[in-house]
């Protein structure tokens, strides 16, 4: 069978949101956690998620292109390499070190970039990128405790982490004239010594445009906005059984680690409408406190039908307080821990639907449950479907931070609980 589209994901929320577009053109997605160790049947795409980010620049290649080969080897010919539609990195990369790997590995001439994702208001105008109507050096994304994003010129952006290659433009102007024109200018560049090119898209028709001039190139570096465009330009149309996932059922649980604007403003929406809560508090945890414990014994009482919620998001002045105090690095690490720990023992105690907010967060809280594969379904929100694991058996939703409204949580399970599904499903 040709699995007619490889995607490889530098974190699991993002994962996730590239799967969820793809399910909803159509295809029959499976997304695993990390290079599969067995054939993946009956799929038209397969997400690799990776937990690479942030990590070490040369650890984040030596891990997308054990990806990449895998994909190849079981037939992939197309390659799509998923960043975050905020372009989050640091300063070294990883976006850039990685893009060029995998041109080398690929050897492709030339590769369009457009994190851009218009519905969930990621547009990119003469290459620089707005989160809604603001600019990304003022949106809230200059204060992540990570990747602080302080530019909003992504072709900038990419050339500092570039070691080898230039970057290049391909403007709205060129856009609106449609594929051939995408290819035009793509080929100048390339005869000008631009092998890699910001890709203008201020709506869904620009990526519909270049999605069509794609058809040549063995290799995208997009968002998950691409996805919808370059699924259906292969032939895929929507179609129910592409999201059908088993009966939910045990208890529920959001696990929340994201300190970013919207989770904050979920977390307080969610308590402010009298859910149950309870705190992991990062100075604590950097004191060495065993807050996973404490929060598993508050917890242990309080499982059933309604979620709970377990955070540790705070606002960027409590987190840069912690990070003062303790090291960021230090802080990060402690908080992960905590709430995988957390995670699994919820999991333990019976919880089986489950909300975790947070790309890190989700990473973390994925490897600790053992989770390898995931079959997607039904979207919640531009970006964040439902998921089920078969082992353990659960039903999981892993959002990005920036993702969702301030109703998210309530929304998710009202979706899940709504949800029709093939109930023989299997992953």
């Amino acid at each position: 069978m040709t699995i007619a589209l490889g995607c490889i994901a530098d974190d699991f929320t993002g994962a996730t949101d590239l799967a969820n577009n793809l399910v909803r053109s159509g295809m029959r997605v499976v997304l695993t956690t990390g290079i599969p160790d067995a054939p993946v049947k009956k799929v038209d795409a397969i997400v690799v998620a990776l937990k690479s980010r942030t990590i070490e620049p040369q650890r984040a290649v030596e891990m997308s292109l054990a990806a990449a080969r895998w994909l190849q080897a079981h037939g992939v010919t197309r390659i799509y390499f998923k960043v975050c539609s905020t372009f989050d990195s640091t300063p070294h990369g990883n976006i850039g070190p990685v893009t060029e790997a995998l041109m080398d590995l690929l050897q492709a001439p030339f590769v369009p970039v457009t994190p851009a994702f218009p519905e969930a208001g990621r547009t990119i105008f003469n290459g620089h990128l707005f989160v809604g109507d603001q600019l990304l050096s003022d949106s809230p994304m200059r204060k992540h405790p990570l990747t602080p994003m302080t530019d909003a010129n992504l072709v900038r952006v990419l050339q500092a982490q570039l070691q080898a290659r230039r970057v290049g433009l391909i403007n709205h102007a060129t856009v609106a004239l449609g594929g051939a024109a995408i290819a035009e200018r793509a080929h100048a560049l390339t005869e000008a010594g631009c092998a890699i090119a910001i890709v203008d898209a201020v709506d869904d028709q620009a990526l519909q445009r270049l999605a069509a001039a794609c058809s040549e190139w063995p290799l995208v570096v997009a968002g998950s906005g691409l996805g919808l465009a370059l699924a259906r330009r292969l032939g895929f149309t929507e179609r129910a059984e592409a999201t059908a996932l088993p009966v939910p059922s045990g208890a529920a649980a959001i696990i929340s680690g994201s300190c970013s604007a919207a989770t904050n403003a979920q977390v307080a929406n969610f308590i402010a409408r009298g859910g149950q809560a309870y705190r992991v508090d990062a100075m604590r945890l950097a004191a060495g406190e065993d807050c996973a414990t404490a929060a598993l014994d508050w917890a242990s009482t309080r499982l059933g039908a309604d979620p709970i919620l377990v955070y540790a998001t705070a606002a960027p002045d409590v987190v840069a307080q912690a990070q003062s105090n303790a090291g960021a690095q230090n802080v990060g690490e402690r908080v992960e821990a905590a709430l995988a720990t957390i995670t699994s023992g919820l999991v333990a105690r019976g919880v089986r639907r489950l909300v975790v907010a947070g790309g890190e967060t989700s990473g973390a809280c994925v490897n600790a449950l053992g989770i390898d594969r995931l079959r997607v379904g039904l979207q919640i929100a531009p970006g964040v479907p439902w998921c089920h694991s078969q082992n353990p058996a659960l039903h999981i939703s892993l959002k990005s931070g920036n993702f969702g409204g301030p109703d998210f949580f309530d929304d998710a399970f009202a979706v899940l609980n709504s949800g029709s599904a093939d109930r023989s499903t299997k992953v």
